[in-house]
C-alpha cells in the first residue's frame, strides 16, 4: 500500500496516484445524454486518479440498457465534454469505456424493434437477455 497514493506515469499520462475507479453502468440518464448530475457524480470521484466511465453506447443499435449516456451524436459529445471538464477541474483524469453490446441486446431496445446488430451470424445459445423497458 505504500505506493498506492504516489504519482504514476501511465504511458505518458501523469496520474497523481495509483487509484483507478472501475466502470459502473448506472442507468441514470433518462434522456441518454450526460447532464449536470452525471458531471457531479464523476467530479465527486476525481480523487481517484483515473476514472473509467460507465459504458457509453457508440450507436443507438449498440445499447444494452435503457438510460445509459451515449456518445454517438453531438448532444452526447457536449454532455460528456461537461463531464470531462468537471473531472479535470478536480484534478482527475477520465477514460471512455466505449460500448456496443451486439447480439446480447434486446429487441425492445433496438430502433424499430428489429433484431440486435452483431459482428457475425453466430447466435447466442443458452442465454436469456433481460431488458428493463419503459413499461417496466
Amino acid at each position: 500500500m505504500s505506493k498506492l497514493f504516489t504519482p504514476y506515469n501511465l504511458s505518458g499520462l501523469a496520474l497523481k496516484n495509483r487509484v483507478v475507479m472501475a466502470p459502473m453502468t448506472r442507468t441514470r440518464t433518462m434522456n441518454d445524454v450526460p447532464d449536470e448530475v452525471v458531471a457531479l457524480y464523476y467530479a465527486q470521484r476525481a480523487s481517484a486518479s483515473l476514472l473509467i466511465t460507465e459504458g457509453m453506447p457508440v450507436s443507438e443499435e449498440g445499447r444494452g440498457y435503457l438510460y445509459t449516456p451515449g456518445i454517438y451524436n453531438d448532444e452526447h459529445v457536449q454532455g460528456w465534454r461537461k463531464v470531462t471538464q468537471a473531472v479535470h477541474a478536480k484534478g482527475g483524469r477520465i477514460f471512455a469505456q466505449l460500448w456496443h453490446v451486439g447480439r446480447m441486446s434486446h429487441v425492445s431496445l433496438q430502433p424499430g424493434h428489429i433484431a440486435p446488430v452483431s459482428a457475425g451470424t453466430v447466435q447466442a445459445v443458452n442465454t436469456t437477455v433481460f431488458a428493463l423497458t419503459e413499461s417496466g
